[in-house]
């Protein structure tokens, strides 16, 4: 896969609307859509409009890289406080890479919330 353009990637295909998702918030950098396969009451996935594989590739990129990481937290924030749950509690989880459960290659946070988490995860 070319990973500048991510041409067969399923969140750039969502992104661009040629896959239907059930969108939460959007803006000229990141979008957010309800997980298909939810692991609690509460499951987003945040995503950079621009297409990267994995988190691997953001340190090369240096401030832009952690501007990215840094818009997936704010808006996965926003998200938890509009949902209700951000006192109580909530998840932001990065997978990288398969052995961490990266199953789509493109960098996104998971948001979890509306459930008790226990530690350790995973």
């Amino acid at each position: 896969m070319d990973s500048s353009t991510g041409a067969d990637c399923l969140f750039c295909k969502i992104r661009d609307g040629e896959i239907p998702a059930r969108k939460v918030r959007e803006d000229d950098r990141v979008f957010a859509f309800e997980d298909i396969n939810p692991q609690a009451p509460a499951h987003v996935l945040v995503v950079p409009r621009r297409h990267f594989a994995t988190l691997d590739e953001l340190p090369a990129l240096g401030a832009e890289g952690e501007g990215i990481v840094g818009r997936l937290a704010a808006v996965a924030a926003a998200i938890a406080a509009e949902r209700g749950f951000a006192g109580d509690g909530w998840r932001l989880v990065f997978n990288v890479n398969p052995g961490a459960g990266q199953s789509v290659f493109h960098v996104h946070a998971h948001l979890l919330g509306g459930r008790p988490f226990g530690w350790p995860p995973g």
